[in-house]
């Protein structure tokens, strides 16, 4: 009987295994990347900063986006404060292997679109912790997935997946990311810098179901070596109403909304 029972357990730890490893780090990422996410979606932003102080600035942006399949692209236009409005930022993500974000903004003191160039990318955007990199969509081939684990969080399970990129000189040396299991959302995302030191994290704190499509309305960016923090909430979420492709320019960026 202790043979059988010894045996029965072994059976139930590999089969524990076993599960563990029927899917991969790329495929568990894939998956991520490749979730509904609507033809399209008009939403309102605020974006509050909060340094280590704990003092508070809040901008207000309206965006749009748009996904054609092959591509997505995201327009963005702040309305408040007075001193940034009418700032518009563009960004074009490609669903092509190793082709690049397209990334511009319009300043209106300078009354002109800027490209941003990719020695850029590391820069943060508009004060956030957020760089504009991270306001781009990266695609899964560009790193290296290892599922690290499973884990059990409040009754749910997250895969924990290593990514380290294939670029060199790129602005992280790796992200380690917790996804919800069988929903295909990272819930927590720590990114490490050039030294391997822990320099930010990702918080999603509210994902709400709009129209079937399951939408990040909460989050937060932390930087942990600088204590400051960038939160984005979602509101007035709009999914599937037909935005023309026409909204997507340089033009509409310097005329504004």
């Amino acid at each position: 009987m202790r043979k059988i029972t010894l045996f029965v357990t072994a059976l139930l730890v590999m089969g524990t295994l076993l599960s563990a490893q029927e899917i991969t780090g790329l495929q568990i990422i894939e998956n991520v990347y490749n979730r509904p996410s609507g033809k399209d979606q008009t939403s309102d932003l605020s974006m509050i900063l909060e340094n280590s102080r704990g003092d508070k600035r809040v901008r207000e942006i309206k965006q749009f986006l748009k996904d054609s399949g092959d591509m997505e692209k995201k327009i963005m236009f702040f309305v408040s404060p007075a001193d940034i409005y009418n700032t518009s930022f563009m960004n074009w993500s490609y669903d092509e292997y190793g082709k690049d974000d397209d990334q511009w903004i319009y300043l209106p003191a300078l009354k002109r679109v800027k490209r941003i160039s990719s020695d850029s990318k590391s820069d943060y955007f508009m004060g956030s912790d957020f760089t504009y990199d991270d306001m781009g969509d990266r695609q899964p081939g560009e790193d290296t997935h290892k599922l690290l684990r499973l884990e059990n969080i409040d009754g749910k399970e997250y895969y924990v997946v290593e990514s380290i990129p294939k670029e060199e000189e790129y602005m992280y040396s790796r992200t380690i990311t917790w996804i919800e299991k069988d929903k295909w959302i990272g819930k927590k995302k720590e990114f490490y810098d050039e030294d391997s030191e822990l320099l930010k994290i990702l918080y999603v704190k509210e994902v709400r179901n709009i129209n079937g499509i399951d939408v990040i309305t909460n989050s937060e960016m932390h930087n942990v070596q600088s204590n400051h923090k960038t939160r984005m909430v979602l509101s007035n979420v709009q999914i599937n109403t037909s935005i023309s492709d026409s909204r997507f320019s340089e033009r509409i960026m310097k005329r504004g909304l």
